[in-house]
């Protein structure tokens, strides 16, 4: 059977070595929850499941979009003789699995993982032998509304902007041999103003005699060579390079980054990996690109695929909706609710586009799940650190998951709490607390305005742009109660949402904001006005537009669901770069 998602999962730290276990897995419902109780974990499951599709897609030959909140996996897989060895390791990755994780090596529970959106890992070597081995999965995924769940709706039946959930694998599941001793993270910091970058590696089980060697590349090129002495495991240096090539959605250039480990000259380990060197940081109300002012064209972008739902078919589907993006003019995309494969963002890096980095939020509050929350926030922005396309981080869009932030102290609390983390994890990105309105602490103001006209959005501003107001109310006030505006950069980060029932759009009962229509002159029309209306409103540095694609029953998108061009590109790409109004 050919391998679904064969790419290798995690571009930025690669091994050489590898086995992707995508494919055929054995499945079964647990609804009754007696799994557990009549030991499954010996059990042959009745259904098969395409891995890595959740069993709601179309892909993972189930399709069933009933509520199922267990589910069980189970695969039998052989590994290479030469990868059990004395002085190795086997690790077992999971690129994500939505939302609690139990897993089972030869009938031996080897861990548990709690986080819907990110990666984990777990070191399998003393479960595995030579031959056959089996191993089996327990996923519980429940409607509750404190998880992290994003746009994945609680109720049974999609609805406006909620959709059909993801439940269990839905990325990438691969073995990976190691050595005992080996390279465990890379972080790296780039430094325009002074053409360095700063590198911070971890080894595990390290000795005085290993060094690490580090070498930089630029167009196939080697342009330094460097060794280190690892001292007490870790790698924390500066490294000045020779010379210096910007990153920029026009300029998406990229190092090359190889690291060995050696002891006595042998080769203990190895990773590559790339950077990017690029700045972004706030002067005034204006945003720098690498010190320079830069207007962000931004498109909303949701991550929906037809026959995948979060996951998306190939590795080619991911790139195509950059391109697809870039070819209407926009330079950039929200990430809207969805942590994203980290192959989009490789792909956002090699070929320069701009992306918000945004968690999946839950509904409702409580103290646990502030701390569901920040436990997987944090593995987001570490997993996601060494991306030069991410310049922003959205830990909350809307208020979800924080009810009453306005003029709830003990809600604006726990924000700031996140905003505070956040900022010591990355002081290198933009903080944006609360997309959309109530801000609390947020490095750029952002608000969610889908004015039906240009009259509309200069009559609302007016006042603003003369000096006479503090930022009106769009749809909730912009900030909370008893906080004004103190300057930041402001940008219209949800607008248009033009619903367009063109020919290719299949569901003709869909909706857009403000009412459908039905004519591309009318799409044309509607778009032009609303986005010259920001493009004169001077105050504004950038905006996003809702949004690429249309989701299922929500039918904005400036391309169908099945990524056909509603309208000409070109002429959307004339409106989205201003060519119209300069």
């Amino acid at each position: 059977m050919k391998i679904p998602r064969k790419e290798y999962p995690r571009p930025d730290f690669v091994r050489p070595e590898w086995m992707n276990l995508n494919g055929e897995w054995e499945f079964e419902f647990d609804d009754n929850d007696f799994g557990l109780k009549e030991n499954w974990i010996n059990k042959k499951f009745s259904r098969k499941i395409i891995v890595p599709f959740p069993f709601q897609s179309r892909l993972s030959g189930i399709g069933d979009t009933n509520f199922h909140n267990i589910v069980w996996y189970a695969r039998d897989f052989n590994i290479p003789i030469e990868w059990i060895k004395k002085d190795r390791k086997l690790l077992l990755n999971f690129g994500a699995v939505d939302y609690e994780s139990k897993v089972w090596i030869n009938g031996e529970e080897v861990g548990v993982n709690k986080g819907g959106h990110v990666p984990f890992t777990f070191d399998i070597t003393e479960y595995v032998k030579n031959g056959k081995n089996r191993l089996v999965l327990r996923v519980v995924d429940t409607q509750s509304k404190e998880q992290p769940r994003g746009k994945q709706h609680f109720e049974l039946k999609s609805r406006g902007c909620f959709y059909t959930r993801t439940t269990g694998i839905w990325q990438t599941v691969w073995l990976e041999p190691v050595s005992i001793s080996r390279i465990d993270s890379i972080k790296i910091t780039p430094d325009i103003d002074n053409a360095v970058i700063k590198l911070e590696s971890n080894v595990i089980e390290a000795n005085s005699s290993q060094i690490l060697e580090v070498s930089i590349g630029f167009d196939s090129e080697i342009i330094l060579k460097k060794r280190f002495e690892i001292n007490g495991g870790s790698l924390n240096i500066n490294i000045k390079l020779p010379i210096l090539y910007l990153w920029s959605p026009e300029t998406p250039n990229l190092y090359s980054l190889n690291l060995i480990l050696k002891e006595k000259n042998k080769i203990i380990d190895e990773v590559d990996s790339y950077f990017g060197m690029r700045k972004i940081s706030v002067k005034g109300d204006r945003i720098l690109l690498n010190n320079k002012p830069y207007f962000q064209r931004l498109v909303l972008d949701q991550g929906y695929f037809p026959d995948g739902i979060l996951s998306a078919p190939t590795d080619f589907d991911l790139k195509n909706d950059i391109i697809l993006s870039k070819k209407a003019g926009f330079n950039g995309c929200r990430k809207h609710q969805k942590v994203e494969d980290p192959r989009f963002l490789y792909w956002a890096d090699k070929l320069g586009y701009l992306v918000w980095g945004e968690m999946a939020n839950a509904f409702e509050w409580s103290e646990a799940a502030e701390e569901m929350f920040i436990s997987e926030w944090q593995r987001v922005i570490k997993r996601d650190y060494n991306h030069p396309c991410i310049i922003v981080w959205s830990p909350f869009n809307e208020s979800w998951g924080i009810p009453n932030v306005y003029d709830n102290p003990r809600i604006q609390s726990y924000v700031r709490r996140v905003v505070a983390l956040t900022r010591e994890m990355d002081r290198t990105r933009l903080i944006n607390d609360n997309d959309g309105w109530e801000h609390v602490d947020t490095d750029i103001v952002t608000i969610h305005d889908y004015a039906l006209s240009s009259k509309e959005y200069f009559k609302r501003y007016k006042k603003f742009m003369l000096g006479k107001s503090d930022l009106p109310k769009a749809h909730r006030f912009p900030f909370i109660k008893g906080k004004k505006y103190e300057g930041q950069p402001v940008l219209i980060t949800e607008y248009g949402g033009i619903g367009y029932k063109s020919k290719n759009v299949l569901d003709k009962t869909g909706w857009g904001y403000h009412g459908a229509v039905t004519k591309q002159n009318e799409f044309l029309k509607r778009l032009k006005d609303v986005t010259s209306a920001l493009y004169k409103m001077k105050f504004i540095c950038g905006f996003c537009y809702t949004q690429l694609t249309d989701v299922e029953q929500e039918i904005n998108g400036i391309f169908t669901y099945a990524r056909k061009p509603k309208v000409n590109v070109e002429k959307i790409r004339n409106i989205i770069e201003d060519r119209d109004f300069r």
